[in-house]
């Protein structure tokens, strides 16, 4: 009996073993050019994580181990244009044929325009891409030459792309991260800061030492973080992660008037001034009251502190993603970390409460909703919300990898 009992425990445990072994899947494929010649030692890589490997004699490649979700695949290789293709894995493996073009403009020789402002505008795009954080100051940018910028004075932007992988060595975390940079864009007018891309990470070499701080600077970057967050708002464990979550309310301030009706009585007034023969006197009033009126604010800031619940801000609508749409903002509290007056000072400060302690405060604004992310953190579409305070302070000199697992949870 005690023997048929353990067999059949036994049994149980192979099964659920079994069961867990066949949740996770595989991404193979194989690498050629437009010619149709395999490709062999091409780097293959998922965007985000640290998993990677490299194309065999005959150009193919597997990638296992894979949980079931969206990814995306990122193939570099000397002389060929970075690759990427989204791959969703559902409930089996997935298998992908990948043609790479020729890098052109690699391997030809290239001229470039001496622009007197490139250096300025190369550290502008390091500031607000890699950031200004403690950990960012230990970041390096390997091949800046790889950088495109163009600054557009009709929209006051600066855009900077490239045809290659950027490569950004961390020394504070531990990383060198090649990111495929598609977009950035910096307003000079809004301040608004918005850069898409593919990351991919491998770890640096380094003593146990160096190691042991790497990891202890990896678990704090983490902590609190946009990825933090979102990997526990889709689980649900908001709360136990010490997150709290309130409503940022903005009401349009009714004593001001538009911009526009700013702007169009100022020009009016100011026409009307330069025509008419009588003194400029007798328009001073109406434009004072004009200046006062601007001078007002165009909302006014209110916290609802009743607190949301995650039970309806999170939904899951589509298969190994959940999604949220909401009004207002959301003002996110991470208890376990205090700002630092480096913070404080860095122009991202959000104001709080005088009866709130200092926790780290960060603002989501949705800009395109609805938006959905997954179990990992990652986000469908990034440029879905808009990030203010804490998480618009940290950039890439604070990312880590989307398979990053805390120590605590090893």
């Amino acid at each position: 009996m005690i023997k048929s009992l353990l067999l059949s425990v036994s049994l149980l445990i192979c099964m659920g073993t079994n069961s867990i072994a066949q949740q996770l899947y595989s991404i193979s494929g194989r690498v050629q050019d437009k010619k149709g010649e395999t490709l062999p030692g091409a780097g293959i890589y998922l965007s985000g994580y640290t998993t990677a490997t490299v194309t065999d004699n005959n150009g193919k490649f597997v990638l296992g181990k894979l949980k079931p979700g969206s990814y995306e695949v990122v193939v570099q290789m000397m002389g060929f244009l970075p690759y990427s293709k989204s791959v969703i894995i559902a409930d089996k493996p997935v298998s992908i044929n990948i043609v790479l073009s020729e890098n052109t403009i690699q391997l030809s020789e290239v001229v470039i325009k001496a622009d007197p402002n490139r250096e300025k505008y190369l550290q502008q795009f390091k500031e607000f891409f890699i950031g200004r954080t403690p950990n960012s100051t230990k970041c390096k940018i390997l091949n800046p030459q790889v950088l495109y910028v163009h600054f557009d004075r009709n929209t006051n932007t600066l855009n900077v792309t490239s045809n290659e992988f950027l490569v950004v060595e961390n020394k504070a975390l531990g990383y060198r991260l090649k990111y495929m940079l598609n977009l950035f864009e910096y307003n000079y007018d809004t301040r608004i800061v918005y850069f898409s891309g593919l990351p991919v990470f491998e770890d640096l070499k380094g003593s146990r030492s160096k190691r042991r701080t790497w990891l202890k600077n990896r678990e704090i970057a983490y902590a609190g973080s946009p990825q933090h967050f979102f990997q526990a708002l889709y689980r649900n464990t908001v709360t136990e992660d010490g997150f709290v979550i309130y409503k940022r309310i903005k009401i349009p301030n009714p004593n001001r008037p538009s911009n526009s009706y700013l702007t169009s009585t100022r020009n009016r007034l100011l026409a009307e001034m330069k025509g008419n023969n009588k003194p400029g006197s007798i328009f001073a009033d109406s434009l004072r009251v004009l200046s006062e009126q601007a001078q007002l604010p165009e909302e006014y800031v209110t916290l609802d502190m009743s607190g949301v619940s995650t039970d309806t801000l999170a939904r899951s609508i589509y298969p190994n993603m959940k999604t949220m749409n909401y009004k207002d903002e959301l003002y996110i509290l991470y208890t376990k970390e205090e700002e630092t007056e480096a913070y404080a000072h860095s122009g991202h400060y959000i104001m709080r409460p005088l009866t709130m302690p200092n926790y780290q405060i960060s603002v989501i604004r949705m800009l395109q909703g609805p938006a959905s992310f997954y179990a990992n953190g990652s986000m469908h579409d990034s440029k879905s919300l808009l990030f203010e305070g804490v998480w618009a302070y940290e950039k890439v000199g604070d990312m880590v990898p989307m398979d990053y697992v805390p120590i605590n949870k090893k």
